[in-house]
């Protein structure tokens, strides 16, 4: 799930607002009171969901899936090898690790170890979690590792030298913050991180963007872009292709908008385009622009969602007639983008399904090409190398396992070589997709998972998942967990692919935003509702599922309409959306929602927002919260004070959090089997 960037623990001054709160001392993360609530509620619910019959059988499996050497090693390539992090019952932490792209192919590919994260871990006195890297072009010797305390967002940097497999003495290092580094040369970078006392915005972003070169205190890096603290960030980056290299600085003025910067000849230059556009790069010295709005420039209008190029050089000299490579149609968008060397690759998505295709640029004009790849299903492009046009792509479906398929680039074929074994019994259930009109008329679609002889007699548990918001698009996905633990047993699966979301483009999402964002929760409500009418279920067999936002979709669903559930897992939430923007990376979600200290638009916030509708005299189901103690993204002080509030209105409710795992469910295997397993085990219990 899904919000970008976060910021860092939030101030105690923080704590005394203009409103009383009785549970504000909730918010103090590491708080020793704090801790001791946290302590006493995990004991609890541990201790009352592992009753459950099924329950340990449930954390054998699913721990079993998680560590199963069976799962797909995913790759990135990068020059001739391909780089995989894995973990499993011996490396609980994981191991950064690589092979060559030719021994990657075979079925059993011998692996290079380059970090071991549990060694570092015990060496360091340290819970480090890997971050991912950044890789020094073109060699490739180098990287900028990035490595979390607890899984959070904010990230230390260090300089790793992939021949030795160590990392660099007195090489970069950059201390923790929610920042990014990217490679110019050996010698230097470009980084954007806390500088110190007022270098970072109110989101708790870098709001500074710098020139480092090896050797010279971090302190002393030149400053290439400098944004204000209402900001929401500003990064730097750096992009190599076969042609040149770019040097890119965007300056994100909200979640939606941003002025875009090159750097040619040591000189910033603003990029003319619109500030809700998304820049997408460069491929053959073409800029690349996604519309989210329309854009009528020198007599010619280009239709919202579409992607346009236009030649770079000619741009800088003021030209401004653009190409159009993708324009969406009415049930379609573009989901995601990537290139190779003579390709983009674009994932298209039609009536929520994808299809992959390939364009490029012949004779002034720009073709296309289907991708040879299984309809009706999801497709993500997991790697693609910039300088061949070599490529990996996944394919899955609700109860067809992922695939990892490969184009090795010298022709249009595709190659199977590597798939997910049946982790559960899928040849007894049926997929469908179902539509129902919200309530103000739009015609909102869904995916049903069933066994095959399901009745319709409305008593068949049923889960329904949901998210809507930041233009995410929901897709047909295969869940071993899932499967195994939900599905084996009768249960029933909804996905809604509600308006907030990205199914449909930018339309979509928008239709769902700040004072109309009461539209997403009336389109879950809707599919909710048509569930029981075709007496597929009923409130007492009903429940419902979302993290991050998905977390906010549920708290306004069950605090809204609580005569429709029965169950509610409600993970890593947002839930007080009056101090939400207070909160870590808050403040720059408010083109999302809104801002709730204007009062005109905490006038249509504070309809929904779950923490303030919460009420004594209602009934409610018996949620089930989860959040981890290191989420720095999404304060864990959400879930918090609403499970507080409710045991204080006498509403039961179950609460768990991890001590670690960022905005997720834990850093280990087992932690996160341990969360999983009392999700499933509180479904089971109340549904079935």
């Amino acid at each position: 799930c899904l919000f970008y960037f976060v910021s860092f623990l939030t101030p105690l001054f923080l704590f005394s607002q203009e409103y009383t709160d009785p549970y504000l001392w909730l918010e103090e993360i590491e708080g020793e009171k704090a801790l001791e609530w946290v302590k006493t509620r995990n004991e609890a619910t541990v201790k009352e969901l592992s009753k459950y019959p099924e329950f340990q059988e449930l954390n054998k499996k699913i721990l079993g899936i998680l560590n199963s050497k069976d799962r797909i090693a995913y790759p990135a390539i990068r020059g001739e090898y391909v780089y995989n992090f894995w973990n499993d019952e011996n490396y609980k932490r994981g191991l950064w690790r690589r092979t060559l792209l030719g021994d990657y192919l075979k079925d059993s590919p011998e692996w290079e170890i380059l970090l071991d994260l549990d060694a570092l871990s015990e060496k360091e006195g340290e819970k480090w979690a890997f971050k991912g890297a950044e890789y020094l072009y073109p060699d490739f010797d180098r990287c900028i590792v990035n490595l979390s305390r607890g899984g959070g967002d904010a990230v230390v940097m260090r300089e790793f030298d992939l021949k030795n497999k160590n990392f660099v003495e007195n090489g970069f290092y950059v201390p923790e913050a929610k920042g990014s580094a990217s490679w110019i040369d050996k010698n230097t970078i470009i980084v954007s991180t806390d500088f110190g006392e007022g270098t970072t915005t109110t989101s708790g972003y870098p709001r500074i963007t710098k020139i480092w070169k090896r050797g010279t205190p971090l302190n002393e890096a030149k400053t290439l872009f400098e944004g204000a603290e209402k900001d929401m960030g500003v990064w730097g980056s750096v992009q190599n292709t076969p042609e040149r290299q770019y040097m890119t600085i965007y300056h994100m003025l909200t979640f939606y908008t941003s002025n875009v910067f090159v750097i040619e000849n040591n000189e910033l230059i603003k990029l003319e385009i619109p500030e809700d556009a998304h820049f997408d790069g460069f491929f053959k010295n073409q800029m690349l622009v996604e519309l989210k709005s329309e854009w009528s420039i020198q007599g010619k209008t280009y239709k919202q969602g579409s992607l346009i190029s236009i030649d770079y050089n000619k741009f800088l000299n003021g030209d401004r007639n653009f190409d159009v490579i993708f324009e969406p149609e009415e049930r379609s968008s573009l989901v995601s983008l990537s290139s190779t060397e003579n390709f983009l690759l674009i994932t298209k998505l039609t009536n929520v399904r994808s299809e992959l295709f390939r364009y490029y640029p012949r004779d002034g004009k720009w073709h296309s090409e289907k991708v040879d790849a299984p309809d009706y299903g999801n497709i993500t492009v997991e790697t693609a190398d910039d300088f061949s046009d070599r490529y990996f792509f996944s394919y899955e479906s609700f109860l067809v396992p992922k695939s990892l398929y490969f184009a090795r680039g010298d022709d249009d074929k595709t190659e199977k070589i590597k798939t997910l074994p049946d982790f559960f019994d899928g040849d007894n259930l049926s997929v469908e997709q179902y539509e129902v009109k919200s309530k103000d008329g739009t015609i909102i679609p869904y995916f049903i998972v069933h066994p095959n002889d399901m009745e319709l007699n409305s008593k068949n548990p049923t889960l329904l998942y949901g998210y809507g918001g930041f233009e995410i698009s929901l897709q047909p996905r295969y869940s071993a967990v899932l499967g195994s633990s939900w599905l084996e047993s009768g249960g029933v699966y909804v996905v809604a692919n509600i308006r907030g979301g990205g199914e449909f483009g930018p339309q979509w999402h928008q239709a769902a935003i700040k004072e109309n964002r009461q539209r997403a929760y009336d389109d879950f409500i809707s599919v909710s509702e048509d569930l029981i009418n075709r007496k597929i279920t009923s409130p007492d067999h009903l429940g419902i599922m979302g993290g991050s936002n998905g977390g906010l979709l549920v708290g306004v669903a069950f605090t809204q309409r609580p005569d429709l559930y029965k169950a509610v897992v409600c993970s890593a939430p947002l839930l007080d959306m009056k101090r939400y923007n207070k909160l870590l990376a808050g403040a720059s979600w408010m083109a999302e929602y809104g801002n709730p200290d204007i009062p005109e638009e905490w006038e249509y916030i504070k309809k929904y927002s779950p923490y303030q509708n919460l009420v004594e005299s209602k009934v409610y189901p018996k949620v089930l919260f989860t959040t981890t103690t290191r989420d720095d993204r999404v304060h864990p002080g959400h879930a918090r004070k609403m499970a507080a509030k409710m045991e204080a209105q006498n509403h039961e409710c179950f609460y768990f959090e991890n001590t670690e795992g960022g905005h997720g469910s834990g850093v280990t295997n087992e932690q996160r089997a341990l969360m999983m397993s009392l999700e499933y085990a509180y479904l089971l219990k109340m549904l079935k």
